[in-house]
Formats: structure tokens, sequence, C-alpha cells
């Protein structure tokens, strides 16, 4: 079998993009496809105009994947920063007004971001316990659900206007019985359609993307009932012209009332940011030619697209899961794959305006419906309690604080739940921050030797250890000493284990045969049992 160095990498730069051009503008072609009503979508359901979220997703294309340090993933405007844009909106004051006060916070986001690149933050994903990540990332879905409710029945926003979350769960009797038979019958069937479309995989019909298909039998269906004439305005999708919404649109008095300011800053940056990480972890795991990504220098690229899409008026982007991981599976080699994507989408919006405007907005939500479904699946929560009770109790109190709420205390409500549950399980103040940790080596061997607690809030110092250690060698990691070892750490040392073996090396995790895991599942957390 090969090994991962003798196989032949695809080259960067233009010499890349003359080596690849062909599978890069195939699957660029087949990610435009589905960015294209997805960018749209986000964009409307962020209170933004719609024709901003595929501003995003060129300048994310063309623009970022010049100088990303990731080499397949897809930057554009993602649905899980959708319920900090249209929060940030909202508390600007809302309209054009909020939009373009909320456009300053992003850029100086934006900023920051590339701050975190320079600061060589790219780790920041390693510091957060995995369940609060996955509980706000679930907390996220379920507010996209609710809020695309309405859109989906087709219900005169008046009637939703300025509820909370729980609020609009409370109203969702009240939205049913207002609905709109005609545009609900194309919500309907295109949510069945985004679905039911991955258990088509195995057909030629499957292989085309499921935004695309839910276009195909959308668009006809409301020419056909001539929503134009017969609908409301809110019915179908309204973007004008590109070049005419091409301005410099950021506002920054915003700063005076910096409560809000700030906030929207700290939750742009550390939310985006972490998002982001998260999918080019992923996305580094999937890739054929196993490249290790540059976490730092793609967050700077990011940070850069940030600032350039919010002073025209963009959403934030993130290195985006779904539309990367579509790329990966149409053959994708290199970042040109990226810049096709949003050349196309430049492409189509200056000359078929028109036919996006005939887009239901209730197919749009229901492409919006099923990412929410995605990320709050149960499965989530059952998954979540096999890992043990505690991870489950984090997942659902960040859910609930995130809901109640919003995303920033949700988080911090995770965290602090966790850090309470180490403290109760014998981790000291002192070492949830540092673990001692002694490497020694002879010849080929490496013994890395963790002492007192091994939790997620020192896990950085656990990772410069073992990042230190060349590649190639056997490596014992010992935990015997111990107190305790969480899921966050046990899951990231595994993924250590994986990422170094790739490379020709061994790795050995030992030292936990006196440690109780909480629950039968294999990276649970471990207590150490006193004799």
């Amino acid at each position: 079998m090969k090994t991962i160095s003798k196989i032949q990498l695809p080259k960067d730069g233009w010499a890349g993009l003359k080596e690849n051009f062909s599978a890069d503008a195939t699957a660029g072609f087949v990610v435009f496809l589905l960015a294209m009503p997805l960018s749209l979508g986000i964009a409307k359901a962020s209170d933004f105009p719609p024709i901003m979220g595929l501003i995003t997703a060129i300048i994310g294309g063309m623009v970022v994947s010049l100088f990303s340090g990731s080499k397949l993933t897809i930057k554009g405007p993602a649905a899980g920063l959708i319920v900090v844009v249209a929060g940030s909106v909202a508390d600007f004051g809302g309209g054009e007004t909020g939009w373009k006060l909320a456009l300053g916070a992003m850029v100086v986001a934006g900023i920051v971001q590339i701050g975190f690149g320079f600061l060589k933050l790219g780790k920041l994903a390693d510091i957060f316990p995995l369940s609060a990540i996955h509980g706000m990332l679930a907390a996220i879905g379920i507010i996209i659900i609710v809020k695309q409710i309405p859109v989906l029945l087709d219900v005169n926003p008046e009637l939703y206007k300025g509820l909370s979350i729980v609020s609009m769960i409370t109203s969702i009797p009240t939205i049913f019985a207002n609905l709109d038979p005609r545009a609900t019958m194309i919500g309907v069937y295109s949510l069945a359609i985004m679905l039911g479309w991955p258990y088509l995989k195995d057909f030629k019909l499957g292989k085309i993307p499921a935004p695309l298909m839910v276009l195909i039998v959308a668009i006809p269906s409301e020419l056909a009932m001539d929503f134009a004439h017969t609908e409301p305005p809110y019915a179908l999708l309204h973007i004008g012209s590109l070049t005419d919404n091409l301005n410099f649109n950021a506002d920054f008095s915003g700063i005076s009332n910096p409560g809000v300011f700030i906030k929207y800053v700290i939750m742009f940056a550390l939310v985006g940011s972490l998002e982001s990480l998260l999918t080019v972890k992923a996305i580094d795991l999937a890739d054929p030619f196993r490249r290790k990504s540059d976490n730092n220098k793609d967050l700077i690229a990011v940070g850069v697209g940030n600032t350039l899409s919010a002073f025209l008026g963009g959403l934030p982007m993130i290195s985006e899961v779904a539309r990367s991981s579509a790329n990966v599976n149409q053959g994708a080699k290199t970042r040109w794959a990226n810049f096709f994507h949003g050349f196309f989408i430049l492409v189509f919006v200056l000359v078929a305006t028109p036919v996006i405007e005939m887009i239901p907005n209730s197919a749009l939500a229901a492409m919006l419906i099923t990412v929410g479904i995605k990320l709050a699946h149960p499965k989530e929560f059952v998954n979540t309690f096999k890992i043990g009770k505690d991870q489950l109790a984090i997942f659902l109190v960040t859910i609930v604080f995130t809901l109640v709420e919003d995303l920033l205390i949700g988080i911090a409500a995770g965290i602090l739940l966790k850090v309470i549950l180490h403290l109760l399980n014998g981790a000291s103040l002192k070492t949830l921050f540092k673990a001692p940790v002694l490497v020694s080596s002879n010849g080929n061997d490496y013994l890395i030797e963790i002492e007192q607690a091994a939790v997620f809030s020192n896990f950085l110092t656990i990772k410069k250890k073992l990042e230190e250690i060349p590649a190639g060698f056997n490596l014992t990691i010992d935990l015997k000493n111990t107190k305790l070892v969480d899921h966050s750490v046990m899951e990231n040392l595994h993924r250590f284990q994986h990422e170094y073996e790739e490379h020709g090396g061994h790795v050995k995790i030992v030292g936990l045969d006196k440690h109780k895991p909480v629950s039968d599942h294999h990276l649970a957390a471990r207590k150490l049992v006193q004799s």
C-alpha cells in the first residue's frame, strides 16, 4: 500500500490551475449550484438584502481562495451564523439602519479574525468543550427551523415580526392557522425533496444537487400559479441589480452603543472562527491527499474576506461544511474549485437575475429547514448521551441558554457547567489551565507522560508538546498519573493518533487501566478509581 508521502500531490498556484482545471472547474460548478440558493436563503433569513448572500459567496470564492490556508474548503455565508446576524440587525434597530450598523461590527470582527491568525490562534477550537460546541450548533439548528417555518408556510411577516424564539415556538399553532395553501404546497414538496434526496444517491437522478432539484420543481410551479400577480410580494425573492447594490454600506456609529457593538464583534469573531476551524479540521480528514491546512493562514484569509464583505454590505463568511464536503465528493483537487464556485455565481448574477427572482421564498425556507434539521438532528442528542450523561447535561444547558438568551450566554453556560463538573471530579483550579507534561525519548521511541488532569481547558499545553515531536516515531502517551481525562481530550488524542499515523508514525495511548469511563463509549471521560 502506498504511503501518503509517495502520492503525487496536486500542484498549487497557477501551476495547479493548469494541472487541475477540469476537475476543479467541474467541482466548482456543482458547488455553485448548491451554494447559490443557500446563499440567497441565508441572507434573507439573516434580515440582509438577499443579493448580499451572493456577494459574500463571490468574495469567498474569487478573493479568499487566492490566499486561504486550506485547499478544499468552500468559503461563503453560513447558516450557523444566521442567528447572530439576524440578532445583530434587530439589536441595532432593524431594517436598513440595523443592517448597516451590524456591518460596522462585522468589519471590526473581520479585523479581529485577522489578528487571531497573526497571533496563531488557529487552535482556538481546541480550547472549547466539544459538548458545548455541539450544543451551540444544535441550538442554532432549532432556531433556524423555528424561524423558517412561517416562511415555508408563506405567513405574513407582520404576524411574527419581533418575536423571540420562545414566543415563536408558542405561536406555531397561530402561524399554521394563517398559512397560504399554494405557497405551502411548494414549501412542503421542496422540503420532501431536500430530505429524501440522500436516499437517491445510488441513482442517476440523485447525482443532481438537491437544492438545484428544488429550483427545477419550485420555479415552474410558481410560474404555473402566477405568484407575481396572485401572491403578496413576500412570496417571491427580490434581489435587484448587483451593480446597484455594490456600495460601501458599513456604518460604524453603532459604537456609540458599546455594549451591543462589542457583544456582536465578539460573537461574529468567535462563533465564525470556531465554525470555520471545525470545518477545516473535518475537511482535512476527508482530503484524499491528507494535506494539512494552515489554520492561522486560513483565519487571516477568512478575516480579510469578512472585512471586505462587510464593507460592501455582505454577510460574514466561514469555511462552510456542506459545500466543502460536496467539493471533496465532486473530486476537487485545489483551492481553484472555491474560486470557480464564486466565479460561476458572479456570472449567473450578471446574466440571470430574472431567473433568481422567480424563486419562491417557501422553497428557500425548505433548504434552510433541512440545514437546521441536520444541526439539531435527534441523533446528536443520542450520540451525546452515549458519550456520557455529563456531556448530555452540558449539551442541553448550552441549548437552553442559547434559546432563552443568546449564543454567547449559551456557550458560557456550557463551559461553566463543564468546569464545575471537572472540579467535582477531582481536578484542581491550577490544573484546569495547565497540564504538567513530561516528554522523554530513547532512540525512535518517545514517552509523553501527562499528569494531574487532561481536560479541554488545558489541552493546548498537551497539544503543543505533541506537535513538537517530529513525524515518524513511536509515541506512547501515558495517562496513568491523571485523575481525570475528559471527553474533549479523549477525542483530540484519538484524532492526533490518526493524523500522526497517517504520516508514518505510531501512537499508543496507555495508562487508563485504573480509570473508570463514565459510559461505554470509547471516547467517554475517564476518572481515576482510588484504590
